[in-house]
């Protein structure tokens, strides 16, 4: 089995000339991507540790080893920053990381199969499971309400939800 990874967030853009990047996290607080050391990057989920990080604006900033001009930042706009999953705290109770939500097959409560969870996302007012099977199903991640049980070790999630909607 391989080592699970997570996406934290990426890297969205330099920062001035002498090497930063904008940092978009997904983290929250948003700051906290900064504290998960080491940063797996790209599609090589080469490590790398931080030299710098910092708030800036309504966003972050950060400096990597070996980077020390605008041109290097450049090269790194786009990759994902990832983390190996033990790297996270544990969670709690009904509390889970969307990662390990991603991939569940979903159930309806008569049994019928809508698919597996292919991403969440945020809202405002909810996170929502993004389902694909036959089609697409827009969930709201309500537990209790919407989805009823999440079993991880067994790779199901059951819904109260209406396969025609």
């Amino acid at each position: 089995m391989s080592e699970k990874h997570v996406a934290l967030g990426y890297i969205s853009a330099v920062h001035g000339l002498k090497g930063w990047v904008k940092v978009h996290s997904w983290t929250r607080p948003m700051e906290a991507i900064l504290g998960y050391q080491p940063w797996l990057l790209g599609e090589s989920k080469k490590p790398v540790s931080i030299v710098d990080g910092r708030r800036q604006g309504k966003g972050l900033a950060a400096l990597l080893p070996d980077t020390e001009d605008r041109e290097q930042a450049m090269s790194l706009v786009g990759q994902q920053i990832c983390v190996k999953r033990d790297q996270l705290p544990a969670t709690e109770k009904d509390e889970y990381y969307w990662s390990d939500l991603e991939g569940l097959e979903v159930h309806t409560l008569s049994g019928e199969i809508l698919g597996r969870v292919e991403r969440l996302m945020e809202t405002g007012a909810n996170d929502v499971l993004v389902i694909r099977g036959k089609r697409e199903h827009l969930v709201p991640f309500v537990q209790g309400q919407y989805v009823t049980n999440i079993d991880l070790a067994g790779g199901r999630m059951d819904v109260d939800w209406d396969p025609e909607f």
